[in-house]
């Protein structure tokens, strides 16, 4: 049974995804917060494997609570809820080690799969929103491309392919048509390329991506 914590300031939005969560016979919702502080208590009180939370919330905010939480030594995993496009907040989370991002308006089906997901240790970022991060961070950032082409040399040469069609924000199927290979390799190579890097999600990768150059040879 996969345990979530939902953390919103708006009770009707913690009762809307407690609702569609609790439709799904493997997921329990074990609390709520109503706000970034009481986030971090309950987190530390009832080990949750997923958080959902609000990036704006009162008394703390979703990004300075997901560092509070990430200082425990199990931390769960912690998915922000947002409208991304008034967030500024999100390019912090990002940095902070959010095991994923969800648009307020994510279909019910979508809500449930990413909670999976992201239980089984996978970074829950759609293509759609890993586009829009990275035109929002080349406009906030003046990348270090000799640091990132140094990182990513630790990568092998079928692991830099992969992420070069990553921070292009095709998802995994897309992926593996283009490169020819199983939809289950290409999670291999991601997952092995997050553990090298010491990254937490594909748009990390695709950041790191295009501060060395982009889809230039790596």
């Amino acid at each position: 049974m996969i345990k979530v914590l939902i953390a919103d300031d708006e009770a009707l939005v913690r009762a809307g995804l407690r609702a569609i969560l609790e439709a799904a016979d493997d997921i329990e919702v074990i609390a709520e917060a109503q706000n970034g502080s009481e986030a971090v208590t309950e987190a530390a009180r009832y080990r949750p494997h997923v958080v959902l939370m609000d990036v704006r919330m009162p008394v703390m905010d979703g990004v300075t609570a997901l560092r509070e939480i990430n200082r425990s030594l199990q931390p769960p995993k912690v998915v922000m809820l947002t409208t991304f496009d008034r967030d500024e907040y999100v390019y912090s989370a990002l940095r902070a080690r959010a095991a994923g991002f969800l648009l307020k308006d994510t279909a019910p089906r979508d809500l449930i799969a990413a909670v999976r997901a992201v239980a089984q240790g996978n970074a829950m970022l759609s293509p759609t929103v890993t586009k829009r991060m990275l035109d929002a961070f080349a406009r906030w950032e003046t990348p270090d491309s000799a640091a990132a082409r140094k990182r990513l040399s630790r990568l092998t040469e079928r692991e830099r392919q992969v992420a070069r069609v990553v921070a292009r924000g095709l998802s995994n199927t897309e992926i593996a048509r283009e490169l020819d290979m199983t939809e289950t390799t290409v999670k291999a190579h991601v997952s092995r390329s997050l553990a090298k890097l010491g990254l937490a999600n594909r748009v990390q990768i695709a950041l790191l991506v295009r501060d060395a150059g982009g889809n230039d040879p790596l």
